[in-house]
């Protein structure tokens, strides 16, 4: 044996040992509400907002309900995949560990969360941004102990982030007259207060390493099925859709202002709001049938707020852009994923092949309209 070839060799090894070095792979943190939520409300015992019952999932995987409040999949999900990237699972999910999150990264979003605490306080359990961020950081001192503080830096700076949150900042705080928010701010104020705020998070998140980090906008929210149902005509109402107007147009300028002040940062504002709404306005052309109702809901007992066993399935899935009285179908996601994909141009930064992100089937019984 060349001991003279060996030697380094064995050094090379044995410094990565002791030293926990890590050839990582670029991975995704995610942040957001329920439109992102992948399980974590669902070890939230208290939560009253879960997607832990039928029908949930039924169009993902094994077709058990998993956490997403959604027939299949998020945006978040397929523009991952797209990219190339692993799917994140829940922070709470009992099988996170260090070596998987340094494989698949984590998500902390969390159904009924805002950018403000005190949003979704009716739902008793979530996670607001300020508290992802927090549990964020918990993870970062688990990264540091197993790969190295210098590893772990860039590890953490290469990943790709996403803070997709607002709407409930909105539907479940300002515009529902039980929170203080409501009667203490004006239109004007709150979006500031909730910019002023966004600020301080999307600062602190660069200062835990990211740099590639894309903030969701808001979609035409007034036409929510929830939002119909409570209108007195069963239309979109105007002023939430404005408020989501004006939400983009602010985090827009606060994302462009952040990319040209934070050092080395890539911040991107994905907004869909204007293909979603002609979605909504003109669903034939998209394929779809109806743009107005959830496809599981209780029939003519309105709202239902939730999904559940006794619900009602729509015959054909596909052909709704809503799944429940707040959430996109699966199909619409992949529409909202292939629009932000368009419009932000991203890449495969693993350099790995792509497998098309699968699409969910349509009702294996979709002669009724029964589950």
């Amino acid at each position: 044996m060349n001991l003279t070839l060996t030697l380094p060799i064995f050094v090379t090894i044995l410094l990565a040992v002791v030293t926990g070095g890590c050839n990582c792979k670029i991975v995704q943190f995610i942040f957001g509400d329920s439109l992102s939520d992948v399980g974590n409300n669902n070890f939230l015992s208290k939560s009253l907002a879960r997607a832990n019952l039928p029908w949930y999932g039924i169009d993902f995987g094994n077709g058990l309900p998993n956490g997403r409040f959604c027939n299949g999949r998020t945006v978040a999900d397929i523009i991952g995949d797209e990219m190339g990237l692993p799917r994140p699972p829940a922070y709470l999910n009992q099988s996170l560990t260090e070596d998987v999150i340094l494989e698949n990264g984590v998500n902390f979003a969390s159904g009924g969360g805002g950018i403000l605490k005190e949003t979704g306080g009716l739902f008793i359990q979530r996670f607001s941004l300020f508290k992802q961020i927090e549990l964020f950081q918990g993870t970062q001192d688990l990264i540091r102990e197993k790969i190295g503080t210098k590893e772990a830096a860039k590890f953490f700076q290469q990943a790709r982030y996403v803070v997709a949150l607002g709407s409930n900042d909105f539907i479940n705080n300002y515009l529902m007259p039980v929170y203080r928010d409501s009667w203490t701010y004006t239109d004007k104020s709150f979006i500031q207060y909730l910019m002023d705020t966004l600020r301080s998070q999307l600062t602190m998140l660069h200062s835990l390493g990211a740099r590639e980090l894309m903030v969701f906008g808001l979609g035409p929210m007034g036409c929510i099925p929830l939002q119909r149902v409570l209108s007195t005509d069963g239309q979109c109402q105007d002023k939430t859709n404005q408020l989501a107007l004006a939400f983009n147009k602010a985090t827009d300028e606060l994302v462009v202002e952040l990319a040209n002040t934070l050092p080395n940062a890539s911040y991107k504002f994905g907004d869909a709001y204007d293909v979603v709404n002609d979605v909504i306005t003109n669903p034939g052309n998209y394929g779809f049938s109806n743009s107005d109702s959830p496809c599981c809901s209780f029939g003519k007992i309105r709202p239902a707020i939730t999904c559940n066993p006794a619900s009602t399935l729509c015959s054909d899935r596909s052909k709704y852009v809503f799944w429940d009285e707040y959430h996109p179908s699966d199909r619409a996601n992949q529409l909202i994923a292939k629009e932000l994909i368009k419009k932000l141009g991203f890449l495969n930064p693993n350099h790995t092949n792509i497998a098309s992100s699968p699409t969910p089937t349509t009702d294996p019984s979709s002669d009724d309209d029964g589950p």
